[in-house]
């Protein structure tokens, strides 16, 4: 009975988490595009007009103010500003806006049986996320009881890393990033964990169906594992196979998307276009270079990547690395390839929004976590 107490307690704190999130949502700029394919998938014969009514009547009962001219930042963009209360009164640029949001398949697919069973379309789009934060908080508990072998310290750390501020911040949004972030999570567990290579490419296919971008980092971590195939017990033949079905997973997408990318980027970066699929601005390189040098300081610096590099710094042991240490050199392997792949992400879509990166956050704080747990091993091994 001792050892299920920690297990009660966390039941109990999910609990009281989700009704928390529940009440506690974030109506965020993205929830009437994915709210319209909601019904464009439901009702494929219903007519723009009255999907665009539906899907504003219902947020300006639940946010007062939606769809109101923000004057409170400063512009992303020329146009930033107005463009969502211009979305919220014509039919026809909202029509085009919902095609930049199929490009998240998965995402979409899960509100959509929300919707079938009941729930408001609003809703749909949230409760995916609160059910991805519940079962990711179970899953970093899982494996920190593997890891550490003590279920109350386990619990301890499984409690502070679930009050994260990133990871709440993706948990009250009604996007995709909760759901691909659990899917990311899972995926690593039964790679590394359980050594499961089928169920690992199945959530990584799925994660690439919910947010494409994330290819980029698979395809760095099979080349990992691939190098190191021989501490992971992986054949050849299921590296290659897992990435010919990330690489047709993406492929897919990208061909349905047809959307190019550069009609997202001057359109989120540049000046907001009210038809930027139909009528695109063309691509300038000097303003493309312009955003991605004024940005590159003040995102890394307002991001938790600064701050997580100095902890591996310090945690990692360098002498160890030094010797070519197998394990060791894994996990330095393992970070570098996650900061290159944000750095890539960055210089394609200049920006590192927290509850984008959230996956990656927890993914290096997991990871630091076993490789403290393990130095002692470690050190015992090459003493």
């Amino acid at each position: 009975m001792k050892k299920n107490i920690p297990s009660i307690i966390l039941s109990v704190y999910l609990l009281v988490m989700s009704l928390y999130l529940y009440t506690h949502q974030y109506y965020n700029a993205d929830i009437e595009a994915y709210m319209g394919l909601v019904y464009k998938a439901n009702f494929p014969d219903m007519k723009i007009e009255e999907i665009h009514k539906k899907v504003y009547t219902e947020l300006k009962e639940k946010k007062p103010g939606a769809g109101e001219v923000n004057t409170t930042r400063e512009e992303e963009a020329i146009g930033d500003n107005s463009y969502y209360h211009v979305l919220s009164e014509n039919p026809k640029v909202y029509e085009e806006e919902l095609q930049l949001f199929t490009v998240k398949p998965f995402y979409n697919f899960i509100n959509s049986i929300f919707f079938k069973l009941g729930f408001s379309a609003s809703l749909s789009t949230f409760l995916i996320t609160i059910i991805s934060y519940v079962l990711m908080v179970i899953l970093i508990f899982s494996f920190l009881l593997q890891v550490l072998k003590n279920n109350y310290l386990a619990l301890l750390l499984t409690i502070l890393i679930s009050i994260f501020k990133p990871l709440l911040d993706t948990s009250r949004h009604a996007t995709p990033d909760g759901l691909s972030c659990m899917l990311l999570l899972f995926s690593f567990y039964f790679a590394v964990m359980k050594r499961n290579m089928f169920v690992a490419t199945v959530f990584g296919i799925l994660c690439i169906l919910t947010r494409p971008e994330y290819f980029i980092f698979y395809s760095f971590s099979l080349a990992l594992l691939y190098i190191f195939k021989s501490d992971f017990r992986f054949k050849t033949k299921e590296i290659l196979f897992s990435f010919i079905y990330f690489a047709l997973t993406f492929g897919i997408i990208q061909y349905f998307n047809q959307i190019s990318w550069y009609v997202l980027f001057m359109n989120q970066f540049t000046k907001v276009q009210l038809y930027p699929i139909s009528n695109p601005d063309s691509f300038n390189f000097n303003d493309y270079l312009a955003c991605v040098k004024g940005k590159l300081l003040f995102e890394f610096n307002t991001s938790y990547f600064t701050l997580l590099l100095i902890f591996i710094i310090v945690i990692l042991d360098y002498k160890l690395i030094i010797n070519r240490n197998r394990k060791s050199l894994i996990f330095l392997s393992f970070y570098a390839a996650i900061f290159v792949t944000v750095f890539l992400r960055f210089i394609m879509f200049p920006s590192l929004v927290n509850r984008m990166m959230v996956g990656f956050y927890l993914l290096i704080i997991l990871s630091l976590i076993a490789y403290q747990s393990s130095k002692k091993q470690i050190l015992d091994k090459t003493a």
